[in-house]
């Protein structure tokens, strides 16, 4: 599986994930999707964004993510969009 690295912009993830940070992720070519695990994907609403957020919950062929930083203004997340579609995500970090 190829390897994608990203690098975080913003404090949605904080504190696990920080401004400036890379990550490695791995590919999502539809290997199983977990509860508490990080995707890589593009916003719902803008293609040309990338996004990284936690999958919260997990309903059919649909992602409910949120961001890991405690203020709910910090991030735009499930709580602003709705659920993704599995073929937006784009990666799964390691």
């Amino acid at each position: 599986m190829e390897k994608l690295h990203v690098t975080i912009h913003g404090d949605s993830m904080w504190p696990t994930l920080v401004n400036g940070q890379e990550i490695v992720s791995t590919s999502f070519d539809g290997q199983e999707l977990r509860i508490g695990q990080i995707v890589v994907f593009r916003h719902p609403f803008d293609n040309e964004v990338i996004a990284v957020k936690r999958i919260k919950a997990i309903s059919d062929n649909q992602l409910f993510v949120e961001g890991d930083n405690p203020d709910p203004t910090a991030s735009s997340d499930s709580h602003n969009f709705g659920m993704i579609n599995f073929d937006s995500v784009i990666a799964v970090v390691d």
